[in-house]
C-alpha cells in the first residue's frame, strides 16, 4: 500500500510541475533567443553532454550565438561571442550582477554569504572591497613576494633532487598543486605545507578540494530538478554537508591555531610580519558583529580553493602545450639567457623585459581557460540582449571558452601560437579575450595569479632542459570538471640546464 500511495504521489508531483512548466514557456515573453526543441519537465537536460562547454559549442553553432535554454526548472542563456558577452556584461552588468542560488553555495558558499556565491548588494560589495584592499592590492602581493620566489627556489631544488647531470621523470600537478598550496598557506597562515613529503595536513586539505570540484562545485541535477530532493533521496545534499563538515574543521583548526599564535605574540613566518589570518583577526577586533569566524573561513576557502586548482592546472597545460612545442622553450630560454644576469633566477621584478613569456602564458589562458564557462549570473530584471528578451531569473552562461577558441575570431586557434600576442601588454583584449571574467563579478585574484604563473614557469623554463616521456605527443585530451582539468595527467622529463646547474646545486 505504502509503494502505491508514494507512486501516486510522485506522478501527481510530476504532473503539477509538468503544468508549471508548461506554463512557463508559454510566458508573456514571446521575444526570446532562439532555442532547440525541449522536453517536457527536464527541459534541455537531455542535451548536456561533458565537457558541457563543447556540448553548448555545438548548439551555438547550430542556433546562434544568444542561446535560450531550460535546464529543468531553471531558464538560461547561454552567451558564445564577443559582442553579446560585452552586452551582458558592461550595459547589463548590474542586472546579470546575482549569482542563481545552486546547492554548491548553500553549503560550499556558507548559505550564500561568501563572495562567489552572494547577491549583489552591500555584503558582496563589502567582501569586495576586502579582497580588493585587505587581500590583492598591489601593497599586499608586495609583501608577500619573498614567500613565493622562497617556494619556488624550494620546488627547483626539489626538482633537480640532486640529479644536476641526469634527467628525471616526475608527474607535474602534484607538484603544481603543492607548490601553490604552501604559497598561500603561508601567505594566510605562516605555515609551510610542503618540504621533502607531502604533510598530512596538505594531503588532508588537497582531498577536501578534489572532492569539491568533484560534487561538481557550481551545480548538480538537484539546481534544476529540485522534484529529486522531494521523492528521491538526499544523497547530494549529504554529501555536501558532510564535506563542508570536514572542510570547516580544517580551517577552524587553522584559524584558532593562528588565533593562539597571535595572542602569544608570534604570527608570521619570518619573511612577513603580518599573514592574512592576521590581518583578518585584527579587522575582527574592530567589527566583531560582521567578522565572523564564520567570514573570515569564508574568505579563507576562498582564497584557497579557487587560487590552488585552477593555477596549478594552467601550469599543467602551459608544460603541456611548451613539450609539444620544444621551439618555444628554445625562444623563451634565450629571451631569458639575453635578458637576465648570468648566475641568478629570474624574479618578479623581471617579467617587464621577458613579453615572450607573457605571450606564453597569455595563449595558454586563451586555448585552455581556469574556468571554461564564467561562473554563472542571474538577472534580477528583465532585459534585452541582442535585441532579445530576457526574463528575470535567467542564469547567464558565458562560455568564455567557444569565444577564446572561435576560428572567426582566432587565426588557426587550435595551434598554440604565443606570438599572436606579441604587443599586448594585458592578459585580456576586449571581450574575445577574458581569462579571468569581466564586469563586477570579474575575479579579484588575477594579479595573484599572473605573479604565480609568471614566476613557476619563467623559472622552470630557465633552470630545466624538458623533455616528453616518449616519441607521442603529450596527449591534450580535456577531462571534465570546472576547472578543464586535462584527462591525463603530464608526465615529463627534466634536468637541469648546464648553465643553471651550479646555481641549482647551490640553492638552500
Amino acid at each position: 500500500m505504502e509503494t502505491i500511495l508514494s507512486m501516486l504521489l510522485l506522478f501527481c508531483t510530476c504532473s503539477f510541475l509538468l503544468v508549471l512548466i508548461k506554463l512557463g514557456f508559454s510566458s508573456t515573453h514571446k521575444n526570446l533567443p532562439p532555442s532547440p526543441p525541449s522536453l517536457p519537465l527536464i527541459g534541455h537536460l537531455h542535451l548536456y553532454k561533458k565537457p558541457l562547454n563543447r556540448t553548448l559549442v555545438s548548439l551555438s553553432n547550430q542556433y546562434g550565438p544568444i542561446l535560450y535554454l531550460r535546464f529543468g526548472s531553471r531558464p538560461v542563456l547561454v552567451i558564445s561571442s564577443p559582442s553579446a558577452a560585452e552586452e551582458c556584461l558592461t550595459k547589463n552588468d548590474v542586472t546579470f550582477a546575482n549569482r542563481p542560488r545552486l546547492i554548491a553555495g548553500k553549503f560550499m558558499g556558507n548559505n550564500y554569504t561568501t563572495m562567489p556565491f552572494a547577491s549583489y548588494g552591500d555584503h558582496w560589495r563589502n567582501l569586495r572591497r576586502i579582497t580588493t584592499l585587505e587581500i590583492f592590492s598591489s601593497a599586499r602581493l608586495n609583501m608577500f613576494s619573498n614567500i613565493r620566489h622562497d617556494e619556488v627556489k624550494s620546488l627547483i631544488k626539489r626538482l633537480a633532487g640532486g640529479c644536476i647531470h641526469e634527467y628525471r621523470t616526475v608527474e607535474m600537478k602534484p607538484w603544481f598543486f603543492g607548490l601553490v598550496l604552501s604559497i598561500m598557506m603561508r601567505s594566510i597562515s605562516g605555515k609551510s605545507y610542503y618540504g621533502e613529503e607531502h604533510s598530512e595536513e596538505a594531503m588532508r586539505f588537497e582531498e577536501i578540494v578534489e572532492e569539491t570540484f568533484a560534487m561538481g562545485g557550481a551545480s548538480n541535477v538537484v539546481d534544476f530538478l529540485p522534484v529529486l530532493r522531494w521523492v528521491g533521496s538526499r544523497g547530494t545534499e549529504k554529501k555536501f554537508a558532510e564535506l563542508k563538515r570536514k572542510r570547516d574543521e580544517f580551517l577552524k583548526e587553522l584559524l584558532e591555531q593562528q588565533r593562539r599564535l597571535k595572542r602569544n605574540g608570534g604570527g608570521g613566518d619570518g619573511l612577513v610580519k603580518m599573514t592574512l589570518i592576521d590581518v583578518l583577526l585584527t579587522l575582527q577586533v574592530n567589527e566583531s558583529d560582521y567578522y565572523t569566524d564564520d567570514i573570515i573561513i569564508g574568505i579563507i576557502w576562498i582564497m584557497l580553493s579557487a587560487g590552488t586548482d585552477t593555477s596549478a592546472g594552467t601550469m599543467e597545460w602551459a608544460m603541456s602545450l611548451l613539450l609539444n612545442n620544444p621551439e618555444v622553450i628554445k625562444k623563451a630560454q634565450l629571451e631569458m639567457d639575453n635578458n637576465i644576469e648570468p648566475g641568478r633566477l629570474i624574479q618578479e621584478s623581471d617579467m617587464s623585459k621577458l613579453p615572450y613569456l607573457q605571450c606564453i602564458i597569455t595563449e595558454t589562458l586563451r586555448m585552455y581557460p581556469a574556468g571554461p564557462l564564467l561562473l554563472p549570473h542571474e538577472s534580477s530584471h528583465d532585459c534585452v540582449v541582442g535585441g532579445y528578451t530576457i526574463p528575470g531569473g535567467t542564469m547567464l552562461l558565458v562560455n568564455l571558452w567557444a569565444i577564446q577558441n572561435d576560428p572567426s575570431l582566432w587565426n588557426e586557434p587550435t595551434k598554440f601560437k604565443p606570438e599572436r600576442f606579441e604587443g599586448l601588454k594585458e592578459t585580456r583584449d576586449g571581450f574575445k579575450l577574458m581569462p579571468f571574467g569581466s564586469g563586477r563579478r570579474r575575479c579579484p585574484g588575477e594579479g595573484l595569479a599572473m605573479h604565480v604563473l609568471g614566476l613557476v614557469l619563467g623559472t622552470l623554463i630557465q633552470c630545466f632542459d624538458w623533455e616528453r616521456v616518449g616519441d607521442d605527443l603529450v596527449d591534450m585530451t580535456e577531462g571534465s570538471g570546472l576547472t578543464l582539468p586535462k584527462a591525463q595527467p603530464l608526465v615529463a622529463k627534466c634536468k637541469p640546464r648546464a648553465k643553471m646547474a651550479n646555481l641549482i646545486s647551490q640553492l638552500e
